[in-house]
């Protein structure tokens, strides 16, 4: 703690920079946790130092991502529950990354705040590392800013930035996709980080947020609150267990745009992933949101990621290894479809 450090005239303005200091100390323990081969010093400095691990790699390459969590974070501060608000940032940032075939080695975030409140700001981090610790990345710093007047004083917003290490070779490029490969899906655990302002209408959350915490046997007794703030499902451990033994045409991370916006960009022009829609597992969730707002089903595939959060095309003489090695690390991997001749890149019938 920096005893001799504050300043009375600021605290007037609207900032306690005591308060920063003690959220550093309660987040150190959550810090710790995240530590990997790389890390070279402790939180605290001017800028994270990591090394990089060079075994194996002949042509490093990094490979980075940033994202926040939109306005999933509204759920959060609804909720008064900010402990997993930090995997999602972790989650959309790392599922970028190992789409590209690169192993997470560190993240930063940022957080903006209308009053630093140490223990809301220390369990936000404690969700960081939480989603570090999923990742295998390490949290090396960040940042947590207090913007009084910009925002009200129990609303933040979190950010954040992750890097990555592939060798040059082993970049999934999707030059080897041909006719015939398969697409698997990766289930998702439910809205994720995508399309919380639908959410947000079409459940009229801001004018009545009572009926959020009612419980609805349409999900399995959660409600809808609980069901939203589900964190994102962090694929990177299962993924780069089939990258060492399977040879992966493409993945694409199903985010905002849903099916219609991402699994294009896994796919190389002259061929196109055919889906079948009755395989998808479309989770309740989203069945509410068609039905509270009235969404035509295109709408929700081009918006949500409908139970699937993220696609993975294999040859199809490796699609049984492929669903054994995902199930044997916790995912219930399955076929979704598989890749045609086509100029659209994606169809869904």
């Amino acid at each position: 703690m920096h005893s001799n450090s504050k300043s009375e005239s600021y605290a007037a303005a609207g900032v306690d920079i005591t308060a920063g200091y003690k959220a550093v100390e309660l987040m150190k323990k959550h810090v710790a946790r995240t530590k990997n081969e790389g890390c070279l010093d402790d939180v605290g400095g001017f800028g994270g130092c990591f090394g990089l691990p060079m075994a194996g790699i002949e042509e490093p390459v990094l490979v980075s991502g940033t994202d926040g969590c939109g306005t999933k974070v509204k759920m959060a501060i609804l909720m008064d529950k900010h402990d997993t608000i930090g995997i999602d940032a972790v989650a959309m940032c790392v599922n970028d990354i190992i789409c590209c075939g690169a192993r997470p080695l560190f993240f930063l975030d940022y957080i903006a705040c209308g009053k630093n409140i140490p223990e809301k700001i220390a369990a936000i981090v404690g969700g960081v590392a939480e989603g570090c610790v999923q990742s295998g990345a390490a949290l090396i710093g960040g940042e947590t800013a207090e913007h009084p007047g910009m925002m009200p004083v129990e609303e933040y917003d979190l950010a954040g930035f992750a890097v990555g290490i592939v060798d040059k070779k082993k970049i999934l490029d999707n030059t080897g996709m041909a006719e015939g490969d398969v697409v698997i899906a990766l289930p998702s655990t439910g809205v994720h980080s995508n399309g919380f302002s639908l959410c947000r209408k079409v459940f009229d959350i801001d004018n009545n947020p009572d009926s959020l915490y009612v419980p609805n046997e349409k999900l399995g007794g959660r409600s809808i609150a609980e069901t939203l703030l589900t964190p994102t499902r962090i694929y990177v451990k299962p993924v780069l267990a089939l990258l060492e033994k399977v040879d992966v045409k493409g993945i694409s991370h199903i985010t905002g745009g849903g099916f219609y916006e991402n699994i294009p960009r896994s796919i190389p022009d002259g061929l196109c992933a055919k889906i079948d829609k009755s395989a998808v597992k479309v989770l309740p969730i989203f069945e509410a949101i068609a039905e509270a707002g009235n969404i035509p089903e295109r709408d929700m595939y081009n918006t949500y990621n409908m139970g699937v959060g993220m696609s993975i095309v294999v040859p199809a003489s490796e699609v049984d290894a492929a669903l054994e090695i995902l199930k044997a690390h916790g995912e219930d991997a399955y076929v979704i479809g598989e890749i045609v001749k086509g100029d659209e890149k994606i169809i869904l019938e």
